[in-house]
């Protein structure tokens, strides 16, 4: 018996800081990498088709739908996910925000609706409420009405500024 020729190649992939490889197939998604072969279960699966954005995670600072990349197409650049945005200890102001405001319900949408913020406020620190829902327009949630999301990212912005006018 022939041993099989063994397709696809090893990725290593950036994440959130940290290099991690992984063995991947011809049209195997980032997502399938992140949860199934690297443990990154931060990163949910909802639709698998680019609709819901529970898998929003960031490449080199742009939200994506990860079910919607192949894991080999974000080789060498730096993957985002909400674990690396903040930690039970040293939540980032978003998380801290989303919290207080009672934003967070089943929490499934969560990771994707803060990583989409947190590219937000990157490029703008100032946004309007408007700027904010466009920001977010990719992420759906069926628990709220979006408005304690919407208050949490305005609140947000208004810490980081003040945080960042404390360090001038």
């Amino acid at each position: 018996m022939k041993d099989k020729k063994q397709v696809g190649k090893e990725v290593i992939l950036k994440i959130n800081g940290r290099e991690e490889k992984a063995f991947c197939q011809p049209g195997e998604t980032l997502l399938h990498v992140l949860r199934n072969k690297l443990n990154h279960t931060e990163v949910k699966e909802g639709c698998g088709k680019g609709d819901c954005g529970a898998c929003t995670i960031l490449l080199d600072g742009i939200p994506v739908d990860s079910c919607l990349v192949l894991a080999y197409q974000a080789e060498g650049k730096r993957i985002l996910t909400v674990k690396g945005l903040g930690t039970p200890e040293k939540m980032h102001p978003l998380q801290k925000k989303f919290v207080e405001k009672g934003a967070i319900q089943c929490g499934f949408c969560i990771p994707g609706q803060l990583l989409s913020a947190e590219a937000l406020l990157e490029k703008n620190p100032k946004p309007c409420r408007e700027e904010i829902k466009r920001a977010i327009s990719g992420n759906l949630c069926r628990c709220t009405g979006y408005k304690k999301i919407i208050d949490a990212i305005e609140d947000a912005s208004q810490k980081l500024r003040r945080t960042m006018s404390d360090k001038r």
